[in-house]
């Protein structure tokens, strides 16, 4: 488990009930690649306890990549302390990538 370095926020709307929790800088996740996809959890450990996993299969996940590309060429650039750790993470992900193939 890694600290969440900033934060992250869950929403989950059911047709009979939302739930909605955060995740800040005393939060943990948790993120790595199985054989079918994609796994990333956040865990709350004080006050309220929350966990939460969502795995995305291999397909899915690249095309929210490719939606998360396609939106940021069209938008104003993302300031630099964000940008620069998204584009240096994508870096590391496609040399991982091409080692592994």
């Amino acid at each position: 488990m890694h600290q969440i370095a900033d934060k992250a926020e869950v929403a989950i709307d059911f047709p009979d009930k939302f739930y909605r929790g955060g995740f800040g800088r005393d939060c943990a996740f948790e993120a790595r690649a199985e054989d079918d996809g994609v796994l990333i959890r956040l865990v709350r450990s004080r006050d309220e306890r929350r966990e939460v996993e969502i795995h995305l299969h291999h397909l899915l996940f690249a095309s929210i990549l490719e939606d998360l590309a396609g939106s940021l060429s069209e938008r104003p650039p993302i300031d630099a302390v964000h940008r620069e750790p998204l584009r240096d993470a994508a870096c590391r992900l496609a040399a991982a990538l091409a080692a592994a193939g």
